[in-house]
């Protein structure tokens, strides 16, 4: 098995498939993290602790998608050095990511734990699920540091072309995440804390070996003489594109947040609809995050090469990829949508999976504006133009603020279900002419160069 990837030759949609197909399972298995956990918790602990867990789900992605996107910011410039083959430089762009990284954890596990339950308490989380809810979040905030770990070592290995590496450590630490999850809540009786701890804990295995593969094996990211120390033009570089992917993340959050927070005034009933057709919906929409991330690492090399005809290209067969699978997404939901929300709730809960069910089909009928969402989004951010995102990122919450201030309060939970189809479209009103934008900007800087 190779352990980098050239994307800057070849067919473009032969790369992206042969890229995306394991990144998808690699995802998959992510999300079973995250679905194990919650299966486990609604069907061992009860309602409560179901709604607990999902009531975190927003702050949770506000904290935690900052640290994954900032990793993700952080492997775009290395990208680009694989794509004009600087291979000195790309080193010194990996040694000063571990350094900002290690900052980045420690500073935000501090901050996190200490305004832990105000967060909770901000976002008005019904008192029954209160503690749950604290005990739930604050393990997760202690691994921030296992996230950056697993993080930042499997996206330099995948900004290097190797997704299949990833995959095969994602399968052996959902494998743990579902023995620990049987373990610590069944023999332990630890309660929601002891499905967090087998997320934070399979994580960080998952970084240890990524570290161990990267030194046995990627020996590009070997560092030379020199090499370690932090050098200021490569900390600024990092800077300048990891903290805005950050930043998007937790700006598209915000509204996540917002909306969570009119959600909980509905009542932990509601919080749990939303729970588990949001697991649901994680779980169907995987294939379009792989398609994200494999415009990233695409448009990372091919910008640095300069390929800028291949950048369309790929862009177009991705699209393509795209519509399709939104088509036999919304199938899936039509067909299978009752019986999989059964996996959470109790068939008995009607209620419940009823609104469930109108939140997962409201969501699935706009899958092919996430879609591009997800590929437009990440190609701008690989070709090295992170503010866009981070404006994309303020239209969805603006989007997600607008439904979760004005139009819950006044419909109710029916309004949810249209929070984040709305946010797609305005991100994609943004995202579309943006990527037009940035090609024709790269055109004017390479016919300038020559």
């Amino acid at each position: 098995m190779a352990a980098t990837k050239d994307m800057t030759e070849g067919s473009p949609m032969k790369l992206i498939l042969g890229f995306s197909v394991p990144l998808l399972f690699g995802y998959l298995f992510q999300q079973l993290y995250n679905v194990v956990d919650t299966m486990i918790v609604g069907r061992f602990l009860g309602v409560d602790a179901l709604a607990a867990v999902g009531a975190t789900g927003s702050v949770n992605f506000l904290i935690i998608g900052f640290c994954n996107g900032v990793c993700s910011g952080f492997a775009l410039p290395v990208a680009h050095r694989f794509g004009a083959k600087d291979y000195k430089s790309l080193r010194k762009l990996w040694a000063n990511s571990i350094w900002f990284s290690a900052v980045f954890a420690i500073v935000m596990t501090t901050v996190t734990v200490v305004l832990c339950r105000w967060i909770l308490r901000v976002m008005q989380t019904p008192e029954n699920i209160m503690e749950y809810s604290y005990q739930y979040i604050l393990v997760i905030f202690l691994g921030i540091p296992a996230t950056y770990l697993f993080n930042l070592t499997s996206g330099m290995i995948r900004t290097l072309g190797n997704s299949r590496v990833p995959l095969v450590v994602l399968v052996i630490s959902s494998v743990l995440n579902v023995v620990m999850d049987l373990v610590f809540i069944l023999n332990f009786h630890m309660g929601v804390s002891g499905a967090a701890l087998a997320t934070v804990l399979s994580q960080l295995i998952a970084g240890i070996i990524c570290v161990i593969y990267i030194v046995k094996k990627v020996t590009i990211l070997h560092l030379e003489a020199g090499e370690w120390k932090p050098h200021k033009r490569e900390l600024m570089e990092l800077f300048n594109a990891g903290v805005p992917m950050g930043l998007q993340y937790s700006i598209t959050a915000v509204g996540s947040v917002i909306l969570q927070t009119a959600v909980n005034t509905l009542g932990s009933a509601a919080v749990a609809s939303v729970t588990a057709a949001s697991k649901i919906s994680m779980f169907i929409v995987c294939p379009f995050d792989s398609m994200g991330a494999t415009m990233a690492t695409y448009g990372g090399q091919n910008a640095g090469g300069y390929k800028l005809d291949r950048l369309h290209k790929g862009l177009g067969s991705c699209v393509i990829l795209g519509a399709v699978y939104s088509v036999i997404a919304l199938g899936i939901i039509q067909l299978f949508g009752s019986s999989l929300l059964q996996l959470f709730v109790d068939a008995g809960e009607t209620e419940i999976l009823k609104d469930a069910h109108q939140f997962l089909l409201m969501n699935g009928l706009f899958y092919f504006p996430l879609a591009l969402v997800n590929i437009v989004r990440f190609m701008i951010q690989g070709m090295g133009f992170g503010a866009f995102a981070i404006l994309a990122g303020v239209l969805e919450m603006a989007a997600r603020t607008l439904i979760g201030i004005v139009f819950v309060p006044m419909f109710g939970f029916t309004a949810a279900c249209f929070a984040s189809p709305l946010a797609w479209i305005f991100a994609d009103a943004f995202l579309i002419p943006a990527y037009f934008s940035v090609w024709r900007k790269m055109k004017r800087q390479l016919e300038k160069s020559v």
